[in-house]
């Protein structure tokens, strides 16, 4: 299959190199259907060090991801499920590709011009994660890569969730034997539309399913931030987190302020806010640094966007019954998404989200994984 020139829009030759992966091992395997009867398959990416990561077609969600602790065992860090069947009846997103626009859009509605479009309010009085049936809910094309990845492609249609336009999204995901897994995404459209992509693992790297990330040291490489009324759309501020409780510009544990956090800039639950990040240029950089002192296992994420969400997985609530039976409560996991800033259609001093014809959107997230 011919690839898109996904490639050359990668901006560092560091990552281009681990890209390639030569030990990396691929395999697939059927993991059920949905509820209209489209097959969706499971692909296994296993490195030379015993990592592995299993990514699905349905929602080009990531499923697994194993990696090591200090003493070389391996654990699965990522919250999901064992089957199909728990993410076809309604999960909050774990692992999964989230679009067309990830996060937040103020009352649903957006403009392009003079010409205003009307999307689905599934998160109050506004839209959050592409809508009723975003890119998370649908099954996607896929194809292996030279051994070392999965190549996941769709077609969102003209129209989908109300969105204008046609896009073709591709996102690829790799695993190298430096123990990172790295998340291009790539689109292109027909029809001027906003695109906002993003991944959506809920972290726990004590495993899944252990308790809270509470105890987690958390660095994130901001040093502004977006304030948000009470439904989680920004104010259109960007302030400075020093001397704040937003300030993770050195390690913290995720928990040591959660009864400081205002309940009006967010809930009293935990952290759900949007990072303006360090760098400027595009260029792949560290956004955040977290860390398990029980395990030793440290995750690095890099990437070429602009934002990074903080989610403390405050609305979990027991109610998700996940792997090996585990019950998923409030602040068992971490989510440190990659994004251009929540709203950012409807907010012109944010950085642009609207992607025209004859460009192309792309961006990368590096998963590093280490140990101490």
């Amino acid at each position: 299959m011919q690839l898109p020139r996904i490639f050359g829009f990668i901006p560092c030759l560091f990552l281009l190199a681990s890209c390639a992966a030569p030990g990396t091992r691929v395999t697939v395997a059927p993991f059920g259907k949905t509820k209209e009867g489209e097959a969706v398959d499971v692909y296994t990416l296993v490195n030379k060090n015993g990592v592995k990561a299993k990514i699905m077609t349905y929602g080009a969600l990531l499923t697994e991801l194993h990696v090591p602790d200090r003493d070389g065992k391996l654990e699965d860090v990522v919250l999901g499920f064992d089957t199909l069947d728990g993410y076809l009846a309604g999960h909050p997103y774990f692992g999964a590709t989230t679009g067309r626009v990830a996060n937040r859009i103020a009352g649903g509605k957006f403009k392009i011009g003079d010409e205003e479009y009307t999307l689905a309010k599934n998160n109050g009085a506004n839209h959050l994660h592409g809508g009723v049936k975003g890119l998370d809910k649908m099954v996607w094309n896929a194809t292996i890569i030279r051994g070392s990845g999965v190549y996941f492609g769709y077609r969102s249609p003209d129209g989908e969730e109300g969105y204008p336009g046609n896009l073709d999204i591709r996102v690829i995901y790799k695993l190298t034997d430096f123990n990172e897994l790295i998340v291009s995404y790539w689109a292109k459209t027909d029809k001027a539309t906003p695109v906002n992509l993003t991944h959506h693992s809920y972290f726990n790297l004590a495993g899944a399913g252990s308790g809270t990330i509470l105890d987690h040291e958390l660095m994130i490489a901001a040093e502004h931030y977006t304030p948000i009324d009470g439904g989680g759309i920004p104010t259109g501020e960007i302030k400075a987190v020093k001397d704040t409780v937003m300030d993770f510009t050195k390690p913290m544990k995720i928990g040591s302020r959660f009864d400081k956090l205002p309940p009006s800039d967010g809930n009293p639950g935990g952290y759900d806010h949007n990072y303006c990040l360090n760098s400027k240029d595009n260029s792949l950089a560290l956004a955040a640094t977290l860390y398990d002192a029980g395990s030793g296992r440290v995750l690095e994420i890099l990437t070429t966007e602009p934002g990074i969400q903080l989610y403390t997985g405050n609305y979990l609530d027991g109610s998700n019954v996940g792997k090996g039976g585990r019950k998923y409560a409030k602040n068992h996991g971490i989510c440190l998404e990659t994004q251009h800033f929540p709203d950012s259609i409807n907010q012109p001093n944010f950085p642009p989200i609207l992607l025209k014809p004859g460009e192309n959107y792309s961006h990368d997230t590096v998963h590093r994984f280490l140990v101490k």
